[in-house]
């Protein structure tokens, strides 16, 4: 994935929708009637666009900015399994988002939410046996997403697509079917399995999103400890390893982030208290959350861990929450600092997460995210002129 000349340049995947394609999308999520060939048409439109904009930015590795996700990057796949069913939240229902930071800033929290579109979610009930039921749509998003390449003259190998992982399926469930938590995790490993291979064979990177592993210790912490969030975590490596076995790791990635909204995050786990488990899961390419006030001072962590050896990673140099551009030499110095540490060609520049959590929830406005990318493009240029200079090539 990497390349021995330069810094390559990628995000994280999920793309601020465009207005006409969010306008089918509302009348999917409310249940009304609209025309589905239009809305096919609008799909792949919006696909092209979206895949020529990125590749007229200069971004390397590049995707269909999830616009084919017509819920959010980890519920999409209600439309793609069997066995779930929605329902509203009850007393005793989970809620795996809210915890420590929502106790400790009440106030802020009934504002913001508010703002969010959270209020509209619901919760997760099993009812029955999971399996992989969306093949067909996912090979539309596939067909769509390589058309749109070829279109661009766009290299194919370097197009990317998002998957949810096991342990952020449903992570807000009640379980009416499954005797236990890793009967369930390991159904459901099972099924996105399907999804794994599928966009693999067709030629594409593997990107394997799971919000839901780090930002669950705050959750649980307290009154849990940290042993016991991380032997939840554990199981749920264990479950993504399942899934991916028999995958080429090196067509795969795996990004982990602390939740996508733009809160306090005062009680994140710290990334070295997860980093051992996070390098146990079996992809070609690690994409954490390195450029937001929260987690930044984190390029420490490379000093004392060792990336493996034939492995990448994937910093966030790029934060996707705030509608501050950063300014490319911040960027090159991001990349320079953990390119030092890691090695130049183990490095390839990222987003800290997607830039809309779903097609109703975007986090800056669309103008703003062109101009990130287009600073982490810039970024990318002037740390490879430094950390190759000299070299010859």
């Amino acid at each position: 994935m990497s390349d021995p000349t330069r810094i390559l340049t990628t995000h994280v995947g999920s793309l601020v929708r465009p207005d006409d394609l969010v306008s089918y999308l509302r009348l999917q999520d409310e249940r009304q009637e609209f025309d589905r060939a239009a809305f096919q048409h609008c799909l792949s439109n919006s696909v092209r666009e979206v895949v020529t904009r990125q590749a007229a930015l200069g971004l390397d590795i590049i995707n269909d900015g999830e616009y084919g996700k017509t819920i959010s990057w980890s519920r999409y796949v209600l439309e793609r399994m069997s066995g779930f069913e929605q329902r509203d939240f009850g007393v005793g229902m989970p809620r795996a988002s809210i915890g420590k930071d929502h106790r400790d800033f009440a106030d802020f929290y009934r504002e913001y939410d508010a703002t969010q579109g959270f209020t509209r979610l619901k919760g997760w009930a099993v009812t029955g046996p999971i399996a992989y039921t969306g093949v067909e749509t996912l090979r539309r998003d596939i067909a769509d997403l390589k058309a749109a390449a070829a279109a661009g003259q766009v290299n194919s190998r370097r197009l990317f697509m998002t998957a949810v992982a096991p342990g952020s399926v449903a992570p807000d469930r009640t379980d009416e079917y499954y005797r236990t938590d890793e009967d369930y995790l390991f159904a459901v490993a099972d099924a996105v399995r399907v999804e794994y291979r599928e966009i693999v064979d067709s030629g594409l990177i593997l990107q394997v999103d799971d919000a839901y592993f780090a930002l669950t210790y705050e959750t649980m912490v307290p009154p849990g400890t940290l042993e016991d969030y991380r032997q939840w975590a554990e199981h749920r490596v264990a479950a993504l390893n399942h899934a991916l076995r028999g995958i080429p790791q090196d067509r795969t990635r795996y990004h982990v982030c602390w939740g996508s909204w733009n809160g306090p995050h005062a009680s994140d786990v710290p990334l070295k208290h997860i980093v051992d488990l996070l390098l146990k899961v079996h992809v070609g390419g690690y994409s954490l959350e390195m450029a937001n006030p929260r987690h930044e001072h984190e390029w420490r962590v490379w000093q004392e861990s060792r990336l493996p050896e034939g492995k990448v990673l994937l910093p966030g140099v790029i934060s996707h929450s705030t509608n501050v551009v950063e300014h490319p030499e911040l960027v090159a110095e991001r990349i320079t600092r953990l390119a030092r540490l890691v090695g130049r060609e183990n490095v390839i520049a990222s987003t800290d997460c997607g830039f809309a959590q779903g097609p109703f929830v975007r986090r800056v406005h669309p103008s703003i995210m062109w101009a990130k990318l287009e600073s982490l493009v810039e970024g990318a240029r002037l740390a490879s002129k430094e950390l190759w200079a000299g070299s010859g090539q």
